[in-house]
């Protein structure tokens, strides 16, 4: 079979398409005729060893997938030959064919693409738990979301709107604003490219303390980081929950003197762990995103397809944050 492979440290160039062989379905285990693969920002880390994962060498990149089962393993109930299933293997995805536990295995419903089953369960699942494990988010709150015309940013506009939330979406141009306010956004910010000096940091800061009004943000989305990171906390309200969901633009620090000003909540999310500490909530938050799938209240954005020999080209697309949606590689 062929698969994109990391074979040294190093960008989406350093990603070479290779022949392995096929895999046999282990105990426990199925293999999975991968159809369609999503990017995440997670790839472009992983393949840099920046990642928290460091998978021994060689191996590809890619985190969740959707496919055909092709073989079932021995003690494997409940699954077939034929099955259109997705699942979030971490990585590993950008291959022709994958073996997996079958425990990670959720069904794709009919009607659905694979494309669109590849760019579900990552961005929704990760956002599902930020906003209410995380950020119990209730009606009538204003929920303020960074990079909100990325992958995670766009299910925290639908999931918001989904949980009776009034959205305000912080993008960083007018084209990502457009998708933002198709996506049920109530309100759109285009803020600046960092770097920020003092005085651009307080201006953005102003400019986020009026799109979220006098009362502040009660849940803040930052899939982001970097210099955006201090200027939205300064916009959050009392007792406010700060979601710390990604660094695609660096590692911020924060004045901690901030979460005792406002008595509000730094809160880590991270979803991978979630799921592996608690199986069963991961589970109920995933059958209620199919719920509001079917529901029409959530609907993954493929907005860019590649060949498997183009990958890089999606991680690197991602890495430099030209992504509106969710960029997918089909094989």
């Amino acid at each position: 079979m062929k698969a994109l492979l990391s074979q040294a440290p190093g960008g989406p160039e350093t990603l070479s398409i290779a022949e392995l062989p096929d895999p046999v379905a282990g105990k426990g285990q199925v293999v999975v005729a991968v159809k369609a693969c999503a990017i995440n920002y997670p790839d472009v880390l992983i393949i840099e060893d920046r990642y928290q994962f460091k998978p021994p060498r060689p191996f590809a990149p890619g985190g969740e997938i959707a496919g055909v089962i092709e073989e079932v393993g021995e003690g494997v109930s409940g699954w077939a030959v034929g099955d259109r299933v997705v699942a979030v293997p971490g990585h590993g995805g950008l291959v022709e064919k994958l073996a997996i536990d079958a425990a990670r295995l959720f069904r794709l419903p009919e009607g659905r693409s694979f494309e669109e089953g590849a760019a579900l369960l990552l961005t929704y699942a990760t956002t599902i738990h930020a906003l209410l494990d995380r950020g119990h988010l209730k009606a009538g709150q204003t929920l303020l979301i960074l990079g909100a015309a990325g992958g995670v940013g766009l299910a925290a506009i639908e999931l918001g709107k989904a949980f009776g939330a009034r959205v305000v979406a912080a993008v960083s141009s007018a084209e990502k604003a457009e998708a933002a306010t198709a996506a049920g956004a109530d309100e759109t910010l285009v803020y600046p490219r960092a770097p920020f000096d003092k005085e651009q940091s307080k201006a953005l800061s102003e400019a986020f303390k009026a799109a979220v009004g006098p009362k502040g943000a009660d849940v803040i989305y930052d899939p982001v980081g970097g210099d955006y990171a201090e200027p939205a906390l300064r916009a959050i309200g009392w007792e406010g929950r700060y979601l710390v969901v990604g660094f695609p633009a660096g590692i911020p620090k924060l004045p901690l003197n901030l979460t005792l000003l406002k008595s509000c909540d730094v809160c880590g999310v991270f979803w991978g762990a979630f799921a592996a500490r608690d199986p069963q909530a991961n589970q109920a938050h995933v059958e209620q995103l199919f719920k509001l799938w079917e529901e029409g209240k959530i609907s993954p954005r493929v907005t860019e397809t590649f060949a498997l020999a183009d990958g890089g080209r999606a991680i690197a697309k991602m890495a430099a944050r030209q992504a509106i949606g969710k960029l997918v590689v089909t094989i």
